[in-house]
């Protein structure tokens, strides 16, 4: 064998080395990315949201008090609602027979929606794809939200907000 065969076996050797240890890598960085989205699994509790407005100013959407549930599967499903703790009754006690006031307040009030997600681990966001949602406009759109999980809590930004400006929301895992 001279010597340009061994650098070639030599070279084939510490290529196909070089691939497994990579694929390893590989494998190892695919779990800790699913690590972040099986972190999310479960059912969550709204704690706060306030949305920042272009100008500046904070405000409570959803009052004070709101009050939401957020649920992720393991199959890739969410469904998100967000409500308003101080909603008046309709006063017909018939959602189909509400005035123009009573439909705008309930509208206004709450934010569902639901479809599947997924988990950006790079820039460590949540990627709803919307299929359905109470304001029609993100029905069939994408939202990118960055999150942090830090124990039983979690935290995430929502950049365009539907009702305008940001929206930062903080839940707790429910128990």
């Amino acid at each position: 064998m001279n010597r340009s065969s061994i650098r070639t076996v030599v070279l084939s050797v510490f290529t196909a080395l070089v691939g497994v240890m990579l694929c390893g890598f590989s494998d190892a960085w695919a779990q800790n990315a699913g690590a972040s989205a099986k972190q999310l699994v479960g059912t969550w509790t709204l704690v706060s949201q306030s949305t920042t407005l272009p100008d500046g100013k904070k405000v409570q959407n959803f009052g004070p008090n709101p009050q939401g549930l957020l649920i992720f599967d393991t199959h890739g499903r969410y469904s998100l609602q967000i409500c308003r703790s101080d909603r008046a009754k309709f006063a017909k006690n018939n959602r189909n027979e509400g005035t123009a006031e009573e439909n705008q307040a309930t509208v206004q009030g709450c934010n569902p929606h639901w479809g599947k997600y997924s988990v950006d681990a790079n820039d460590r966001a949540i990627i709803f794809h919307i299929e359905h949602a109470m304001f029609p406009n993100w029905e069939g759109i994408q939202q990118k939200r960055t999150f942090t999980i830090a124990g039983d809590e979690l935290k995430y930004v929502v950049p365009a907000a539907s009702a305008g400006g940001t929206a930062d929301l903080v839940w707790r895992r429910a128990k």
